[in-house]
């Protein structure tokens, strides 16, 4: 068939290289230069399936309202007039039940473990690199009620069959020994072996290298205005360079994507939610983290990339605003400065913004939609790089008619109510 893809970004080209694989022929559609030059850009680096957690779970909304008067506060809402954000806030909140965390993280750690085989499966086969390291996720614990509220992750690693490890402040120094300095600070930690890290941009554009030699064709710096319907199906996208016609189309624009699907009757619950990261080179390898480390208490998720450190995390809530706030860096300084102080050169550090698409439940929206030939690959969140291989392998298996190698029928639009069939 010849298929469309909507969005040049982790998510769209992972997409295109298993549809290509499978016999496809592809085009990718992006307004950008080149590939991965937003939300893909500069993320926190980590591949954690483990740490795969819907942010809707029971205390969360006690924990915001303490978390907005924080000093160096993990989530920002700016008060502004949108319906779309009320919206998402109200549904979200519905979900901060034990019965609805359990079954969401189940969906989310089936498709991010799914998702990290076949990313060692492609860079088995492919030979592809991108500062990518396999030593694991540690979740630090600067205090004992952060260890026992663990608990409740922890049941849903065992159902899962998720490999973890539960360390004191002792443990958690020997997995990172630059921590050495910060051991009074731990109170404990949980590791989790088969997490990886790795470079989203670097991959992404290596990818789509190998994608455009296996025949996919990339069209940059063009304009996606609007999807045409006839009869039930998508007909063509209509472009700033024309109209595009194909078989099927598959909606990748991560934040972007509702959109695009609303004048089509499709109600897509994906909200912007910025996030932001500091990238800084290391002056002292012993003091520098070896993989990742999530500080629980910022929710900051500092990771070695090279020679760089990626401190990443934060959640603002402030519709498509991408302006970068000074007091967001200083809160990514601080983390990382706080746990391995003396690592980085702050001096040279870069500081970057990116708008993450979520879903109130934490799950992305993966799959056909209520019209055949359109298919949405959307709603990642912060873990559009930890479940973009395994999403674009799903991607195509259900755009070729195959079935898929992991359950997917609770993963797709029809989850947020019955999806009519088009005409």
């Amino acid at each position: 068939m010849k298929i469309v893809v909507l969005g040049a970004g982790v998510i769209g080209v992972t997409s295109a290289w298993y549809l290509a694989k499978a016999g496809h022929e592809v085009t990718v559609i992006d307004r950008q230069p080149a590939p991965a030059l937003e939300t893909s850009f500069g993320n926190a680096g980590e591949i954690s399936p483990g740490y795969a957690s819907p942010w809707a779970a029971p205390g969360i909304p006690m924990k915001a309202m303490k978390w907005l008067f924080m000093r160096h506060a993990p989530l920002i809402i700016q008060p502004l007039p949108d319906l779309a954000k009320l919206s998402w806030v109200a549904k979200m909140l519905m979900n901060c039940t034990s019965s609805a965390y359990a079954v969401n993280k189940s969906r989310m750690v089936r498709l991010a473990e799914y998702s990290r085989d076949c990313l060692m499966d492609l860079r088995r086969d492919t030979g592809i690199t991108y500062d990518e390291r396999t030593q694991g996720t540690l979740q630090l614990f600067r205090t004992e009620k952060q260890v026992a509220a663990a608990e409740k992750d922890i049941k849903v690693l065992k159902a899962d069959g998720v490999p973890f490890e539960v360390l004191d402040a002792a443990g958690c120094i020997a997995a990172e020994p630059g921590l050495a300095t910060s051991r009074d600070k731990i109170a404990g930690g949980l590791r989790l072996p088969g997490d990886e890290t790795g470079d989203c941009f670097k991959f992404t554009n290596s990818l789509s290298e190998m994608a455009a030699a296996a025949g996919v064709t990339f069209r940059y710096g063009v304009q996606i205005n609007r999807l045409e319907e006839n009869m039930g199906r998508v007909t063509a996208v209509h472009t700033s360079e024309g109209r595009v016609m194909a078989d099927a189309f598959v909606l990748a624009l991560g934040s972007y994507s509702p959109m695009l699907a609303r004048p089509l009757g499709i109600r897509l619950p994906v909200y912007p939610v910025k996030g932001y990261s500091i990238t800084v080179p290391i002056v002292d390898a012993a003091r520098a983290p070896e993989s990742t480390v999530m500080d629980e208490t910022y929710k900051i998720a500092i990771t070695r990339l090279g020679d760089r450190i990626r401190v990443g995390g934060m959640a603002e809530i402030a519709g498509f605003d991408m302006t970068l706030h000074a007091k967001r860096r200083a809160t990514l300084e601080h983390s990382v400065e706080d746990l391995f102080g003396g690592a980085g050169d702050q001096s040279r550090a870069t500081f970057w913004c990116g708008l993450r698409p979520m879903t109130p439940d934490g799950t992305p929206v993966l799959g056909r939609s209520p019209l055949p030939n359109l298919f949405l690959n959307t709603g990642h969140g912060t873990l559009g790089w930890t479940m973009a291989a395994g999403s674009g392998r799903v991607l195509a298996d259900l755009v070729s008619g195959r079935e898929a190698e992991i359950e997917t029928g609770d993963l797709g639009y029809g989850r947020y109510g019955a999806m009519p069939v088009a005409a």
